[in-house]
């Protein structure tokens, strides 16, 4: 990315649903040892989201182009997509553009984090109901009480934020970031700057 391109990096851990990567196999019966088996199945399902195995890595890179409109700037837009792709075939790393119902989808996963919660939406569904995409992905409720801590339906969270300058950024602080085991989303807004300028 030159310096006329600004962009995004988007890494979001979230806990996947048990029932999404493994199953657990303990059928029901009705029987005097219904209520332990039941437990033991709330126990493993709950080992299994908070293992590191529970949580969905997921890696999005953000950009946009200045244009006077959106037809100058589907070209340019297509063809830094176009690079950006055949870069990761030759690093061996599997990527995909997303669409809108994928973008909605990954809105929607952000906006109800470890909740069981399904993205339900069809394009066919905004004209007769009058709703649009944000009545599909929004949480029940925001609250922004103070300057860094937030609710967002029935979880909270807080804001931090970090302003490197540096001549290179190093991986290690974001790895370090990405190995908790928690629920999190880091998002690096990159501007790299003409060396004459920086300078």
């Amino acid at each position: 990315f030159d310096s006329s391109l600004p962009f995004q990096l988007s890494f979001i851990n979230h806990r996947s649903r048990p029932e999404g990567r493994y199953r657990i196999n303990i059928p029901r019966k009705a029987d005097s040892y219904s209520e332990m088996r039941d437990e033991y199945v709330d126990m493993l399902e709950g080992q299994i989201a908070k293992s590191n195995n529970g949580i969905v890595r997921t890696k999005l890179i953000t950009f946009g182009v200045t244009a006077d409109s959106p037809a100058a700037a589907k070209p340019r837009l297509e063809r830094i997509e176009t690079d950006l792709l055949n870069n990761f075939k030759r690093l061996g790393v599997v990527a995909e553009p997303l669409d809108g119902r994928a973008r909605l989808s990954q809105l929607h996963g952000v906006f109800h984090m470890d909740e069981q919660v399904p993205f339900s939406f069809s394009w066919d569904w905004l004209a007769p109901s009058g709703l649009s995409t944000k009545d599909f992905i929004a949480p029940t409720s925001f609250e922004f009480r103070t300057g860094r801590q937030f609710r967002m339906g029935k979880k909270y969270g807080a804001v931090s934020f970090v302003q490197i300058l540096a001549p290179e950024l190093n991986d290690r602080m974001l790895a370090d970031f990405l190995d908790m085991e928690s629920s999190q989303i880091v998002n690096l807004h990159i501007q790299s700057v003409d060396q004459v300028s920086a300078i």
